[in-house]
C-alpha cells in the first residue's frame, strides 16, 4: 500500500468520495436549518478535525514556520473556501443535491483554466477535451429536465 498512498491520484479520488458524501450528508443536514448556520457547524467540525490531525501528527510547530506570503495566500484561500461553502449550502437548501453538486464541480473546469492562465500549467489536447466534457456534463445535469 506504500506507493498507493504516495499517489496524487489516490488522494484526489478519495477527496472525490468524501466530497460526494459531503453533498449527500449536507443536503440531509441542511433540511430545516439555515444555510449559514449549517455552514458554521460544518466549518467548526473541519477546524476541530484539522487541529486534531496537526496535534496527532506533531505538525503544530509548522504553523510558526509559515512565510508571510504563504500565510497571505492560505488566508485568501480560506476566505474563498468559506465563500464557496456558504454558497454551496445555500444552493443545497434550495435545490437537489444531484444537480447542485455537478454544477459546483464546474470548479474543476475553472481550476484548469486558471491553472493554465495564471500558473502557467499545461494540459494536453486530450486533457482539455476532458475538461470540456466535464463542463458539458455539469451543464447537462444542472439544466436538462
Amino acid at each position: 500500500m506504500g506507493p498507493l498512498v504516495e499517489s496524487w491520484r489516490f488522494w484526489a479520488l478519495l477527496a472525490a468520495v468524501f466530497a460526494a458524501a459531503t453533498a449527500i450528508l449536507a443536503k440531509v443536514g441542511v433540511s430545516g436549518v439555515g444555510a449559514d448556520a449549517a455552514t458554521f457547524v460544518r466549518t467548526a467540525v473541519v477546524l476541530l478535525l484539522a487541529g486534531a490531525i496537526l496535534a496527532f501528527t506533531g505538525q503544530v510547530q509548522d504553523l510558526a514556520s509559515l512565510s508571510g506570503r504563504s500565510l497571505l495566500f492560505l488566508v485568501l484561500s480560506g476566505l474563498a473556501t468559506g465563500a464557496s461553502w456558504l454558497c454551496y449550502f445555500r444552493a443545497l437548501s434550495l435545490g437537489d443535491a444531484a444537480r447542485v453538486a455537478p454544477l459546483d464541480k464546474l470548479s474543476v473546469v475553472l481550476v484548469a483554466l486558471f491553472g493554465a492562465l495564471l500558473l502557467g500549467e499545461s494540459l494536453s489536447p486530450l486533457a482539455w477535451t476532458g475538461v470540456g466534457l466535464i463542463a458539458a456534463g455539469a451543464m447537462l445535469v444542472a439544466y436538462a429536465g
